[in-house]
C-alpha cells in the first residue's frame, strides 16, 4: 500500500489522502478538499483515482467531491447515516465492511461517532498497520464534538476501538495541529518530557514533511490516552475540585474534552 500525505496549506490545516495500490495504480482520496491537488498528484504518479471516501460529513471534508468525481468519474463512499448529509454517496458503510483499493489494499471500516454521529475511520492491520482517522484522533489530542457529536460517545469510541488497536498502529488524521496538542499536553501534564521533546523538534512545525505518528507515541504525548496518570488527575482538581479522589477513565476524558473547548 502507498499511503500519500497532501499538505493543503488552508486555514483549516487539512490533509487529504491518496491511499494506492501499487500493482495497479488504483487509488482512493480521503476527504479530498483539495481536489486539484489529489489530481496534480495522482496526474504525476500514473495514478487513477476510482474512489472518494468521506470520514464524516463536515464540509472541509467533502467540499471537493463533486469536482473530483467530475473528473474521475469515482465513486464516493462514506458513512451510511451521512447520505442525507453528503451529495451523491454511492456506497454507505457499516462497522466491519471491507473497502478494496486494487488487488492489494483491504482496509476495516470503524464506526468512529464522536466528532460527528456519522463518522467512520479505516484501519490496515498488515505489515505496517494504519488508521486513517480523520477528526475522531488528531496528533496529541482528539477531535471535538461541537460539530454534531458527543463527548460520551467518542471516549467510547477510544475505550472500545482506538485504544485496542497495536501500538505500531501509523496514524493519519484529518488536520495537522501537533503544536497547539502537545502545548495543551503540557499544560496538562508540565513533567511530560516526550512531549516536551517533540514541541522542541522543528521539524513537527513543517506539515509538508509531516512526523507520522503511532499509537504508541500518542500513549506517550497524548493527554487523552493518558487517562490514569496521576499528574494529569492532579491537575484537573485545580479545574475541578469536585473529582474523586480516585476519578474513572471516563471522567477524566470527558474532563480533558471540557478543558479543550475553549483552551
Amino acid at each position: 500500500m502507498i499511503v500519500e500525505q497532501i499538505w493543503t496549506a488552508n486555514q483549516f490545516r487539512n490533509f487529504n489522502y491518496l491511499i494506492v495500490c501499487p500493482q495497479t495504480g488504483e487509488a482512493m482520496a480521503i476527504d479530498p478538499l483539495d481536489y486539484e491537488q489529489c489530481l496534480s498528484v495522482s496526474k504525476k504518479n500514473g495514478w487513477e483515482i476510482t474512489k472518494i471516501l468521506n470520514t464524516h460529513e463536515h464540509w472541509d471534508h467533502i467540499g471537493g467531491n463533486k469536482s473530483l468525481v467530475e473528473v474521475t468519474g469515482a465513486q464516493v463512499l462514506a458513512h451510511h447515516m451521512a447520505k442525507d448529509k453528503i451529495e451523491d454517496v454511492d456506497i454507505g458503510l457499516k462497522k466491519g465492511d471491507v473497502v478494496k483499493v486494487g488487488k492489494t489494499v483491504n482496509l476495516e471500516v470503524l464506526d468512529t461517532p464522536g466528532h460527528t454521529m456519522s463518522h467512520v475511520c479505516l484501519f490496515i492491520n498488515n505489515d505496517s498497520p494504519s488508521i486513517f482517522c480523520g477528526d475522531t484522533l488528531f496528533n496529541a489530542g482528539v477531535g471535538h464534538c461541537k460539530g454534531g457529536g458527543n463527548p460520551l460517545d467518542l471516549y467510547e469510541t477510544f475505550l472500545n476501538q482506538l485504544y485496542k488497536l497495536p501500538d505500531q498502529t501509523r496514524v493519519y488524521p484529518g488536520h495537522d495541529y501537533w503544536e497547539n496538542n502537545l502545548k495543551f499536553t503540557l499544560d496538562r501534564e508540565p513533567q511530560n518530557t516526550a512531549a516536551q521533546k517533540m514541541i522542541d523538534e522543528e521539524k513537527i512545525k513543517n506539515p509538508n514533511e509531516a512526523v507520522v505518528s503511532t499509537l504508541g507515541l500518542e500513549k506517550e504525548v497524548n493527554a487523552f490516552f493518558r487517562l490514569k496518570n496521576p499528574n494529569i488527575i492532579e491537575k484537573l482538581r485545580n479545574d475541578f475540585p469536585g473529582l474523586p479522589d480516585q476519578p474513572d477513565m471516563k471522567e477524566v476524558f470527558l474532563k480533558l474534552r471540557e478543558l479543550r473547548n475553549d483552551w
